[in-house]
């Protein structure tokens, strides 16, 4: 890492911690959670997108699997950590089941059979009232205690949620800058190349699909935790395609895209709504505004401004000092 990049990084930490310390009341405190739990789900997505420029409608099926499985299980009896284990593992398998069916079709297919699948879960979930309550939804018993800790709390579950984001944050960080990711990369840019050379395009997109697939289940346990509820409505074609526009809003080409992205419409979503009736048309305008001027995304967009900023202060220093007179 680069002296820039550790300073950002004891920036953000000191940031995310004193964030139960800045914003007034717990509305804001469990707002923050909820930008941290839809910002591992962003991530987990980008994972594909930016890395793998495989592009899912259907990334909500995970918080079915592993929200349903967690709730079911805790229900029956099982202990927190048991059901969060079981809900994560089987919700990991759905997504090598996942792969498996949507890497079938390249491009316009893959999205399509996403969809689909995402669609399935969701149909099942909504009929299924023997077992998930159909559209009544299911409720969560309580929070877990981690290792003794509360986290009943506004506060404390914030900084539960935010070990686990930082966690996530690193492995992430780490896939990005690993051998393996620069050979999804590569996959996304030359997949003809890459076959040439010898690595196995589809093996990559599965593996990167499953990856995905494990994050997006935590990222449903807590989304179950955070909520104590949960229905077929969260599991919808809208709550894909909004976690999709996360990863896209912030920029799919970096870590910390998705994170911006997923700050904005959270905060649009729970907080601006109250103050604009069609909250959804500012959204599409802000989206809209974003790729005509910053196609690649904010974060992306952001840097490139800030580097000819930067480019053109330098190139008109030396003509303000040429111009001043000499004695």
């Amino acid at each position: 890492m680069t002296r820039g990049s550790v300073i950002a990084v004891l920036l953000a930490t000191v940031v995310f911690m004193a964030v139960p310390w800045i914003v007034p009341g717990n509305f804001y405190i469990n707002m923050a959670s909820q930008v941290l739990i839809y910002a591992l789900f962003a991530l987990s997505l980008n994972l594909m997108l930016g890395y793998g420029g495989m592009v899912s409608l259907g990334h909500a099926a995970y918080l079915g699997v592993a929200g349903y499985t967690c709730i079911l299980l805790v229900t029956a009896g099982y202990n927190q950590l048991t059901a969060a284990v079981v809900a994560v593992l089987f919700s990991t398998a759905f997504a090598g089941v996942f792969g498996v069916l949507s890497l079938r079709a390249p491009g316009l297919g893959f999205i399509m059979i996403t969809l689909a699948i995402g669609q399935i879960v969701w149909g099942i979930a909504y009929r299924a009232n023997a077992l998930t309550g159909g559209d009544n939804g299911m409720s969560f018993p309580a929070r877990p205690m981690p290792f003794g800790f509360d986290i009943q709390d506004a506060k404390n579950f914030y900084y539960f949620t935010l070990i686990v984001f930082a966690i996530a944050f690193f492995f992430l960080w780490r896939f990005s800058h690993s051998p393996f990711g620069a050979s999804l990369k590569g996959t996304k840019e030359q997949p003809r190349r890459m076959r040439m050379l010898g690595h196995n395009v589809w093996l990559i997109q599965l593996l990167t699909f499953v990856m995905a697939g494990f994050w997006a289940s935590i990222a449903s346990v807590l989304y179950v935790y955070y909520n104590l509820f949960l229905s077929p409505h969260a599991l919808a074609l809208q709550q894909s395609a909004e976690i999709l526009l996360m990863a896209i809003l912030g920029g799919a080409t970096s870590l910390t895209g998705p994170i911006v992205g997923a700050l904005i419409i959270t905060l649009i979503k729970n907080v601006i709504s109250t103050y604009v009736e069609r909250w959804n048309s500012l959204l599409g305008v802000i989206f809209v505004v974003v790729i005509i001027f910053m196609p690649y995304g904010l974060v992306p967009g952001c840097k490139q401004l800030w580097k000819r900023l930067q480019s053109r202060g330098k190139n008109s220093a030396p003509a303000r000092t040429s111009s001043e007179p000499t004695e």
